[in-house]
């Protein structure tokens, strides 16, 4: 059915949204101007992105037009620069019944779109062993060669550590990785457990300069075998083991040193408790831990938006400083060293963001487009989150304390 005019749909937009620091395009040619110069702009490609919001209102229906391919945006940059200085109004019950109204028309008999391949919508018992399987694997089992095009050549997908000097990714994430063994004060012949491990970027290092014999687990396949794949290359394969395994599954097992970077995000606070008493079981009095993970810094901020949990991280929850500390210190942990390293971050993400931008034709054909537009706002927004004091990520070292 052809569509008579967008006018009225213009018409209720400008009246709900009278400060508008950005353009509305809509499939037609038309567009809603700016109230304010500098913003994005928004292209509505057809009716279909107006459906989108509509079968989904606020977050998650813009998400989902945006990931779908039928809403654009001219520069995420600015786009991010839009969610931190400008909040939307809010709206009449009026202007509200008038713009569903003008939706619906200027839409004529569009169904509502399904949604994205890309979304999960996570089901089942949040923190089973099952669902948390599933959501690392909705995040991480994407080609390796896909996670290359933005990650350094050690394929350490955590924060990089710029601060000491480094003036490139690789030799960034060289310092993260040699301050942690440093931290731990790693021996050879020690065993460290690697959770969390990646592509193996640490258990390689570390069995490589230090001379430990490494376990990393894993909850993603693909992952562990190119972490084994790495080991093997880099002539270490007989002092790295890694496992497909949840943290919860470790048991009678003994490691003189515990590396935990970027998996206490996914742990959540209904389990945090049980994650730090499962690492003090596998070490002896004395032995060491050493915590790297994001935190929220603001008791009042919500765990995460709809966007993050259907398309980035499901279930993620950074938990803040001070009950990651609290869980730590109830397991029989003492916490020797803390240290703070958001504004590396923010400049790690700036890194990721800007190689994946320069390689976007060979990532669409690794990924997908739908989960390339996805990870190139993702990069953006928790880059975003480091600069403005949402999150931040925090190095704990702590040692089991001793008996008696």
């Amino acid at each position: 059915m052809a569509l008579a005019s967008t006018s009225p749909l213009r018409r209720a937009l400008a009246t709900a949204l009278p400060d508008r620091p950005f353009t509305v395009e809509l499939w037609d040619g038309s567009r809603i101007g700016p109230t304010v110069a500098g913003g994005p702009a928004f292209r509505a490609r057809s009716p279909r992105a107006v459906a989108h919001v509509l079968g989904a209102p606020g977050q998650l229906g813009i998400g989902r037009a945006y990931v779908s391919g039928e809403l654009e945006v001219d520069d995420l940059e600015l786009v991010i620069g839009l969610l931190n200085d400008w909040k939307p109004p809010p709206i009449a019950t009026a202007d509200r019944l008038r713009l569903i109204a003008a939706a619906l028309a200027a839409n004529g008999l569009t169904p509502p779109p399904p949604a994205p391949r890309a979304e999960l919508r996570p089901r089942g018992t949040r923190r089973t062993k099952e669902r948390d399987a599933r959501a690392v694997r909705h995040h991480y089992d994407l080609p390796p060669e896909f996670f290359a095009l933005f990650l350094d050549e050690s394929m350490t997908y955590s924060c990089a550590i710029f601060s000491r000097g480094a003036g490139t990714l690789e030799q960034a994430q060289e310092a993260k990785l040699e301050m942690v063994c440093t931290k731990l004060a790693l021996s050879p012949g020690e065993r460290v457990l690697d959770i969390g491990c990646g592509w193996g970027s640490f258990a390689v290092h570390a069995a490589s300069r230090h001379g430990v014999d490494v376990v990393g687990i894993t909850l993603s396949e693909p992952q562990a075998r190119a972490a084994r794949e790495r080991a093997e290359r880099a002539g270490v394969g007989e002092r790295v083991e890694i496992r497909v395994m949840d943290y919860r599954d470790l048991a009678g097992e003994r490691f003189d040193a515990i590396a935990s970077i970027g998996m206490v995000e996914h742990v959540g606070g209904e389990r945090i408790d049980l994650y730090a008493e499962r690492l003090a079981a596998l070490l002896p009095a004395g032995g060491r831990l050493l915590n790297h993970g994001i935190a929220r810094l603001r008791h009042s901020d919500p765990e995460a938006g709809p966007f993050s949990e259907r398309y980035v991280f499901p279930d993620g929850e950074p938990l803040q400083l001070s009950r990651v500390l609290l869980a730590l210190e109830r397991a029989g942990f003492v916490t020797e060293h803390v240290e703070g390293f958001a504004s590396d971050y923010a400049e790690t993400l700036r890194h990721w963001a800007a190689r994946l931008d320069e390689s976007l034709e060979r990532a669409v054909e690794l990924a997908g487009p739908e989960r390339v537009r996805v990870w190139r706002l993702y990069l953006r927004a928790a880059r975003n989150g480091f600069e403005n004091g949402f999150t931040s990520i925090y190095q704990v070292r702590s040692r089991r304390a001793t008996d008696g």
